[in-house]
C-alpha cells in the first residue's frame, strides 16, 4: 500500500523492499535472513542425500510472488552423468517431472499441487553439470506435511485409559 501511494515502506519484517523487487538478501534487521534459509536447505539436503553426497552450491533470491518456491540448483559431478539414472534417482514420492511437451515448472503451475515439480536439464557447456529447476506450492506442502505428521502421530497415541 505504501509503495503504491509513494510513502516510505515499513521495514519491520524484511528491512528491505521486497514488493515488486527481487533481492538477494534482506536488510540487516530481518529475521530470518536468506543466508539462514540457505543453510537450512543445505542441512535438509544432507539429511536426504547423505553425508557423502556432493553438496550443491546454493544462492537464494526473494522474488515478488504471492506464495510458492522456485529454485535453480547447479550440480557438478566428478564425471559425465547418465541423465536417465539421475532422473530416476530424483523421481519418487512428492516429485513430478513434466514431460517434454509440458510447460516448465513455475509458481503458477505448482499452485495448489501437493508435489514438487522438477525439471532436470544438462548444462550445455559443462559435461559434468546439470541444472535442477524446481517449483512447489509452499502453503500446500506445509499443510500436507502437517496432516501426514498428525496421521503418523495417531499411531503412537495411547489407547485405553492412561494411569
Amino acid at each position: 500500500m505504501n509503495l503504491l501511494s509513494f510513502q516510505p515502506l515499513p521495514k519491520d519484517v524484511f528491512d528491505a523492499q521486497v514488493a515488486f523487487n527481487m533481492v538477494a538478501r534482506y536488510g540487516q534487521r530481518s529475521q530470518p535472513g536468506l543466508e539462514s534459509v540457505e543453510a537450512r536447505v543445505l542441512r535438509h539436503y544432507v539429511k536426504i542425500a547423505g553425508e557423502t553426497a556432493i553438496r550443491p552450491s546454493l544462492f537464494l533470491l526473494q522474488a515478488p510472488i504471492f506464495h510458492g518456491h522456485a529454485t535453480a540448483v547447479f550440480l557438478e559431478l566428478d564425471k559425465p552423468l547418465d541423465m536417465n539414472a539421475l532422473t530416476q534417482a530424483l523421481a519418487g514420492d512428492h516429485v513430478v517431472m513434466p514431460g517434454v511437451e509440458e510447460d516448465s515448472p513455475s509458481n503458477v503451475s505448482s499452485a495448489g499441487q501437493v508435489n514438487i515439480q522438477l525439471l532436470v536439464k544438462p548444462d550445455p557447456v559443462q559435461p559434468n553439470g546439470v541444472w535442477l529447476w524446481a517449483a512447489a506450492d509452499n502453503l500446500r506442502i506445509a499443510a500436507i506435511t502437517a496432516v501426514e505428521c498428525a496421521e503418523s502421530m495417531t499411531a503412537t497415541r495411547p489407547t485405553g485409559k492412561i494411569q
